[in-house]
């Protein structure tokens, strides 16, 4: 089959690193060519903190997602997350000059622009601008203001802001090695976009992506994005006080965690027992099950609570603000078993596990589907969403050119909402002349 509309996500995780290749199928789905896999190296809570390690294990992903594929990773969609990230909210306005002609997707663009040039602290960029509703001439709750009347537009933002030299790091990564930056998205965004229905995101959600370094945190009512946050501690966190408290390698910490991990103690007898064996020449350990679970419980309660204060942060407890849908539990850290029973107890909120299915083709490989690949799934759609001029190159088996001449595919998209386009697309430009010129 000939795909035309070829895209990348690259997700730089604290664990892995995922490159995943995809197209559009005819009937409008995700279809995922490839996925390219390596252990992340040289980042720690959602930062990069060596760059030549990170470079690397970029490189083994893209490597492994070509392999697989036969085609040539030239240009990528990347997330960025770690505790850097905030968000607020912001008011903003302008007063058109002819209120006699109807609104149009030039003066939204000046509202977002005029919000983009908002002072910051020191060493940090706004890295999205999400507008959640219009007011025109002080009518309130607008979705969509474009061809109404009006002299005074006024919209509320939320803004999401990361440290700048975390921005130029991932940069910096992503072109040494051998990439090109299309643009770079807000993980939990991404997430949310793979595992949320447009239904949960107007009843009202809380997106939980607990990855290995960082949980992200999204929330959506009325179909707009509310609040956006990110975590410091992860599954990793999880595995170290099992490391520490059983006096384990961390290999060892990790497979118990995989294997035998429960975050309800409750659930396992006094006499379950897991021998693990000792090193070179020492006994092997004998650890119980129930204290295992224990361990997990406390740092999983920990997690929860830090996010669930956030939701409350956020308003959950006021009736309007409501989140009808609950929670969606996404990330790698999501397969703990009796996590969804936890985080019920905790919250008091409706809780499922998100599997990126929501908009793949439906014969796509389960490892695809599954909660470890949301945030790669969700960079992935965005590249295909984002990407009206995409160029693969496409080795033709049958054909005689050259190495030099293999065809290019060049993708070209409707763009759906080109005014969030146009400025991404202006501030990766921005940001790529940055890179250039920082040589």
């Amino acid at each position: 089959m000939e795909y035309k509309n070829i895209a990348v996500g690259l997700d730089i995780g604290t664990t892995k690193i995922v490159a995943m290749i995809g197209a559009y199928n005819e009937y409008g789905k995700v279809e995922i060519l490839g996925i390219g896999r390596a252990k992340s190296l040289g980042v720690h809570r959602g930062v990069v903190n060596n760059i030549t390690q990170t470079i690397q294990s970029i490189q083994a992903a893209v490597q492994d997602a070509e392999t697989q594929t036969s085609m040539k990773i030239k240009e990528v969609v990347v997330g960025i997350a770690g505790q850097h990230i905030r968000s607020l909210q912001h008011s903003d306005y302008i007063t058109r000059s002819n209120s006699e002609a109807v609104i149009d997707p030039k003066d939204i663009e000046k509202l977002v622009s005029q919000v983009y040039k908002l002072a910051m602290l020191p060493g940090e960029e706004i890295i999205h601008v999400l507008p959640q509703e219009y007011k025109v001439d002080g009518q309130p709750e607008i979705k969509e203001p474009i061809g109404m009347y009006g002299g005074r537009l006024e919209a509320n933002f939320h803004v999401v802001v990361g440290q700048l030299s975390s921005i130029r790091n991932v940069g910096r990564c992503i072109k040494s090695a051998g990439l090109e930056l299309a643009e770079i998205t807000l993980e939990p965004l991404a997430s949310a976009d793979a595992v949320l229905s447009q239904e949960e995101k107007e009843a009202g959600v809380a997106l939980i992506d607990i990855g290995g370094g960082t949980t992200d945190l999204a929330i959506f009512k009325d179909g707009i994005i509310r609040h956006t946050a990110v975590i410091p501690f992860g599954g990793n966190v999880i595995t170290e006080d099992i490391k520490e408290g059983c006096s384990i390698i961390e290999k060892q910490a990790e497979l118990l965690k995989i294997k035998f991990g429960s975050a309800w103690p409750g659930e396992n007898k006094e006499n379950e027992i897991v021998s693990i064996p000792g090193l070179r020449g020492r006994d092997p350990k004998e650890i119980t099950l129930k204290n295992l679970s224990k361990i997990i419980h406390a740092r999983v309660v920990e997690i929860i609570e830090q996010v669930y204060l956030e939701i409350k942060n956020y308003g959950h407890e006021e009736q309007k603000k409501k989140l009808i849908a609950g929670i969606v539990l996404t990330g790698g850290g999501a397969q703990l078993k009796h996590l969804k029973q936890l985080v019920e107890y905790i919250t008091g909120m409706d809780t499922r596990i998100g599997f990126p299915n929501e908009h793949l083709a439906g014969d796509s490989d389960s490892e695809a589907t599954s909660p470890v690949y949301a945030t790669a799934v969700g960079l992935l759609m965005n590249a295909l969403e984002n990407s009206r001029h995409k160029y693969v190159e496409i080795p033709g088996k049958e054909s005689p050119q050259s190495a030099e001449e293999k065809p290019l595919t060049k993708v070209e998209h409707e763009p759906q909402k080109p005014i969030r386009r146009n400025f991404l697309e202006r501030w990766s430009e921005k940001f790529r002349d940055f890179l250039d010129n920082a040589e």
